[in-house]
């Protein structure tokens, strides 16, 4: 039985996680869900920090993302008109034609598309980042041990995805 010596996120920075074992290396997986679309490397092969290990199918991802992006072009568009409205509601109680109640229901229409702007925007930083992480990197230079996810293995990060990758780092 393998010894456990040693279990750690590794690099998140790499949009990786990993599992140090005994005499087994290191056991990558991907951040984000998804199927494997191709591996780029081979057992036994070196590989340097950053290096592209393998990809996920970015299809839905990428959907994401462009659906983020939809979601905060309607959002600034709406910030956008509540602004105006807001600029009318004040001019208009500036020459006391409208009451408080219209001004302050023009503010608070203005202050919740401002605050839908910027869930807008977290929510597309959050795809963007999503995106990236299909891409499994490598976290060091190292040798590849072992290749467990091969072209269709599924991905369910969610769930305590299994190794799609085994390193084992390389000695200076």
């Amino acid at each position: 039985m393998k010894s456990r010596y040693l279990a750690a996120s590794v690099g998140a920075a790499f949009g990786i996680f990993g599992a140090a074992w005994a005499g087994a290396g290191v056991e990558l997986t991907t951040r984000v869900s998804g199927v494997v679309e191709e591996v780029l490397v081979k057992p036994g092969q070196q590989v340097k920090k950053g290096a592209v290990l393998l990809r996920l199918d970015a299809t839905v991802l990428r959907a994401r993302l462009d659906e983020a992006a939809a979601e905060l072009a309607r959002a600034e568009a709406d910030a956008a008109d509540a602004r105006h409205d807001l600029e009318r509601a004040q001019e208009l109680f500036n020459r006391t034609v409208s009451s408080t109640s219209e001004l302050d229901a023009a503010k608070v229409r203005d202050a919740r598309a401002q605050a839908a702007v910027q869930a807008a925007k977290a929510r597309q930083a959050i795809a963007q980042k999503n995106l990236a992480d299909a891409a499994l990197r490598a976290p060091f230079d190292a040798q590849v041990v072992a290749i467990p996810g091969q072209p269709g293995t599924v991905v369910a990060a969610e769930c305590q995805p299994r190794p799609l990758l085994v390193l084992a780092p390389r000695k200076p």
